[in-house]
């Protein structure tokens, strides 16, 4: 029995969540020591923020590979070496800290000199990632996710914020962050270390002028003063703007050539789950994304709208034991934006996922959606898609969110609804199971079916 299990035993429940922790920390300066603080000695790139983390952690890791650098990756969507990218197979980005260091070890061993880790608000809450000593620091944006542990907007940019303070207190090395400067709250990160570097469109160190999107990418000169990079980014949106202009941000504060970044970013083709186009030959058009925040769903939507000659068509859920607030206010923003909702299962855990859907529907209804009729609620993924594809004709998009590249969906196990009222850090008793699930196989099956 490992130490955490021993307090929550001895200690109330409600108390528990307090001290939580503060037991991580305990965990992770042992096990530092234990592994002999592998991460020294590498160059360490933080990548956080609600939306974007992954991409941008992809266009940087692929950059650093270009220019001839051996350079590692950990992400949501997958960790490993150079081109040997494994899928990240469990329900989280920043991984326990035992399997972080083992991980961070072996790469050290293999002669790994940049890594990439995209580096969530749970694991810095958590001291997951305590001496880690990262030499650059990216924040994305922010905006409405996670307060189901964080309880407000405050603790949570607060938990992200400590990123940019462990680099300012790392004594060797670079101690850069990068910051987008359009979000609005940029001067929290940027006062929170010495060397700060701003990105935007709107104002920043670097900026994006003469921007052209299309449907599978965007071309772009970023400026930053006297220099000039001519940018083209295979990933579609203008989101990706601001992600590949942080990446153009990290590889300034690296060293890079002009031409080393240039070639680094063009040569990213894409990232699994992320605006995945389906094309199996159908006459309508399918999409799948990874966006589960309401944020990312008004950016994904609003960016497509004016391309769809049809109807946009949108299925989703909701995560169970995730922030419930988020539920509705996606519900709203789809019932606005798209022209039909299918509210389904995303990883419900041990969640009435009846009742998540009916959270989600009373924000659609909010926005004018009428069920059965624009509006319709089908638990399992599998026929929600089906139904989505069936009632799709030509010109039409259907756009899949909230799983794009996991592999599995979190139900409901035995006994699962005596549990729905366990503390929220209570992971070890909890019974879910975990069924196989691949969206982009499944959108690929289904449209072979039809």
């Amino acid at each position: 029995m490992n130490p955490r299990s021993i307090v929550k035993k001895i200690i109330p429940a409600n108390l528990f969540f307090r001290v939580a922790p503060y037991l991580h920390l305990v965990e992770s300066v042992v096990l530092q020591i234990r592994h002999g603080f592998p991460a020294r000695g590498m160059k360490i790139i933080g990548v956080t923020g609600t939306d974007g983390k992954t991409s941008t952690s992809f266009l940087i890791h692929r950059m650093l590979h270009e220019a001839g650098y051996k350079t590692g990756l950990m992400t949501t969507v997958g960790y490993g070496v150079g081109a040997d990218i494994k899928p990240q197979i469990e329900h989280m980005t920043t991984v326990p800290v035992g399997q972080l260091l083992q991980r961070i070890k072996a790469m050290k061993s293999d002669g790994v000199q940049w890594l990439v880790l995209e580096t969530t608000s749970h694991a810095l809450a958590q001291f997951r990632t305590w001496g880690i000593p990262y030499s650059i620091v990216v924040m994305t944006n922010l905006s409405h996710e996670h307060l189901d542990y964080h309880k407000t907007f405050e603790n949570y940019r607060a938990a992200k914020r400590r990123l940019f303070e462990q680099c300012n207190s790392n004594k060797k090395g670079l101690r850069i962050g990068i910051v987008n400067a359009d979000d609005a709250n940029a001067e929290a990160f940027s006062s929170a270390i010495k060397n700060p570097l701003r990105y935007g469109i709107k104002s920043g160190d670097l900026l994006a002028k003469n921007i052209k999107l299309t449907t599978s990418g965007s071309r772009y000169v970023a400026v930053a003063g006297s220099e000039e990079y001519r940018i083209e980014c295979h990933l579609p949106g203008s989101f990706n703007v601001y992600n590949s202009l942080a990446a153009v941000q990290v590889g300034r504060a690296a060293g890079l050539t002009k031409q080393q970044i240039e070639k680094g970013i063009a040569a990213l083709s894409g990232v699994e789950g992320r605006m995945t186009r389906i094309d199996e030959g159908q006459e309508f058009d399918v999409i799948i994304d990874y966006a589960h925040t309401p944020d990312s769903f008004k950016k994904i939507l609003e960016e497509i709208k004016p391309v769809v000659k049809g109807k946009m068509i949108v299925v989703f859920g909701s995560a169970g034991r995730r922030d419930e607030a988020k539920r509705a206010v996606q519900g709203k923003i789809a019932g606005e934006l798209a022209d039909v909702v299918i509210a389904t299962e995303e990883d419900d855990r041990d969640i009435d996922g009846i009742e998540i859907l009916q959270q989600i529907a009373s924000g659609a209804k909010q926005a004018g959606k009428v069920e059965n009729k624009n509006l319709f609620l089908v638990h399992k993924r599998e026929e929600a898609i089906e139904t989505a594809f069936k009632m799709a004709k030509a010109g039409d998009l259907v756009v899949l969110l909230g799983k794009g590249h996991e592999k599995s969906i979190l139900g409901n196990g035995p006994d699962a609804a005596k549990l729905r009222h366990l503390p929220q850090d209570d992971k070890d008793s909890r019974r879910v199971v975990e069924r196989p699930y691949n969206e982009i196989e499944v959108a690929r099956k289904i449209i072979k079916s039809l």
